[in-house]
């Protein structure tokens, strides 16, 4: 399903989408097209990308490609999904240790518009930080490894 959606291969890009993108949720995903976890989150985010036009623009990084931002962003387990609005970085409160992304796939096309809306709605207040509308039960868990550099 990734065909259907956006794909930026430049961190120039990524740049200019992020710079350009004003009053609409920015999501973007980094991933790879042959992961199976990616492709179910290219699948949901491409049948909600028709019901979130009037509040947002999805577009899809591959990891391999632009890794200034996975490194920046600390992308090493994939999929994981960054948001922004008015180029601010939007975090959300999952109940999980990391607030800046959301890492995995999610479970459903309604659980992906829900947090958009919500994204939406918060950056429209003004908000750089929101508390996730998803059950804890439905955000995937991980142990977060810190190491020495």
């Amino acid at each position: 399903m990734s065909f259907l959606l956006k794909k930026l291969t430049s961190k120039a890009e990524v740049d200019d989408v992020i710079r350009s993108t004003e009053d609409l949720v920015l999501v973007l995903r980094f991933g790879r097209d042959d992961d199976s976890a990616c492709l179910q989150m290219d699948n949901v985010m491409s049948k909600a990308e028709a019901d979130l036009a009037q509040m947002a623009r999805i577009f899809l990084i591959d990891v391999d490609l632009i890794s200034v931002y996975a490194q920046y962003f600390d992308i090493s387990l994939i999929p994981a999904t960054v948001f922004f609005f008015n180029a601010q970085h939007i975090k959300v409160d999952w109940g999980t240790p990391d607030h800046t992304k959301f890492i995995g796939a999610f479970r459903s096309k309604q659980d992906f518009i829900d947090v958009v809306e919500v994204i939406f709605r918060g950056a429209m207040r003004g908000k750089v930080m929101v508390r996730s509308p998803l059950d804890p039960d439905r955000v995937p868990k991980y142990e977060l490894i810190y190491k020495d550099i």
